[in-house]
């Protein structure tokens, strides 16, 4: 068996595989975000109903914890809880609760949706506020 396979395999396969295998990582190398780049830089959570920002809560240095209610409907609620620097969508009324399932987010970028009541919350850096959204017309 060893002779087959030393019959198939030339001198600088080994060479090729391995050059190729450590070139697939080059994309996770250069396409990840540095999360060092926004120490410096507040957060905030970012609370939109149907694409319009109803709230904007500091989280940086946040030692506060509360619980917030929104509306976005009839017969729709939504309970956010923020415990400090994080937040989540703690309770609501929707069917599949996916929002509530999704649990505390408190880093720039992440967020929890629910889609019924088309609400979102979003964590986004101090440089976020101060950017233009950019949207086609349609």
């Amino acid at each position: 068996m060893p002779e087959k396979i030393k019959k198939l395999v030339k001198p600088y396969d080994f060479v090729i595989v391995i050059s190729l295998v450590l070139l697939s990582f080059l994309p996770f190398f250069l396409l990840s975000e540095d999360k060092g780049e926004n120490i410096d830089s507040d957060l905030y959570a970012v609370i939109s109903i149907d694409g319009e920002e109803v709230d904007r809560i500091l989280l940086t240095g946040n030692e506060k914890n509360e619980l917030l209610v929104f509306y976005p409907g009839p017969d729709q609620y939504n309970i956010v809880e923020i415990d400090g620097e994080r937040i989540r969508n703690k309770e609501d009324n929707s069917p599949q609760q996916i929002a509530v399932k999704r649990d505390w987010i408190q880093e720039a970028g992440e967020t929890s949706i629910n889609l019924p009541h088309r609400f979102l919350i979003e964590i986004v850096s101090e440089e976020a506020i101060d950017s233009e959204i950019d949207i086609l017309p349609q």
